[in-house]
């Protein structure tokens, strides 16, 4: 009886271990993907904060959930992500450029909203009273996941489509954009004309 205390105790330390390191990985890799300069390296960047999120996922017991993090974001979703950064180039943008502007200022606006209502909506979670859910053995499986997207979230989930097939769309427009302006850069100015004086030269006599 003892040996299992022990090795459940061992089992959760690991746990906790492993959360830790999840948890500081995703928070690193969260302020790398804001602080690289070079978007390339901002990718890698979220990348490893998608793969730290899905071990978070896997100590929840949601293994579907953790394998889709991977495949479809980590994986398809940064693919394009990466496509669009070679396909634009390696330019890192500038918003601080010339000082702060009225865009500038409304997406800082919102993000401090964002982060308002999200502290809001934690706090009125934690102070309600907290219901034991009846929890169905098809809870998370992926027949279950699969039904909720395509009845209750079959909106939001082709919403989601369009807007990544907006989005690539977009960064392709913009890299012919931008190919173009490059080119017209690159294009070396005709020299000017240079003025040969056809005056006749007056010699002097000999003396």
């Amino acid at each position: 009886m003892s040996g299992l205390v022990i090795a459940s105790s061992a089992g959760n330390v690991l746990v906790w271990m492993v959360w830790f390191a999840a948890a500081a990985a995703c928070v690193g890799s969260g302020i790398a993907v804001i602080s690289f300069s070079n978007p390339f390296y901002s990718a890698l960047a979220l990348i490893g904060n998608l793969a730290s999120l899905a071990v978070l996922y896997l100590l929840l017991s949601a293994e579907f959930v953790a394998a889709a993090q991977v495949l479809v974001y980590a994986g398809a979703v940064m693919v394009m992500f990466l496509f669009v950064i070679a396909y634009l180039g390696g330019r890192a943008d500038a918003p601080w450029a010339g000082g702060p502007s009225l865009n500038r200022m409304a997406a800082v606006i919102a993000a401090v909203a964002i982060l308002v209502e999200v502290l809001v909506a934690i706090g009125l979670s934690s102070s309600s009273e907290s219901h034991a859910a009846s929890i169905g053995g098809s809870f998370g499986s992926p027949a279950e996941i699969g039904r909720l997207f395509l009845t209750d979230h079959l909106l939001a989930f082709e919403i989601t489509s369009v807007v990544l097939l907006i989005a690539a769309v977009g960064g392709v427009v913009l890299g012919a954009h931008a190919r173009r302006l490059h080119a017209d850069s690159d294009e070396v100015p005709p020299a000017p004309p240079v003025h040969i004086d056809e005056s006749p030269v007056e010699i002097p006599a000999a003396r």
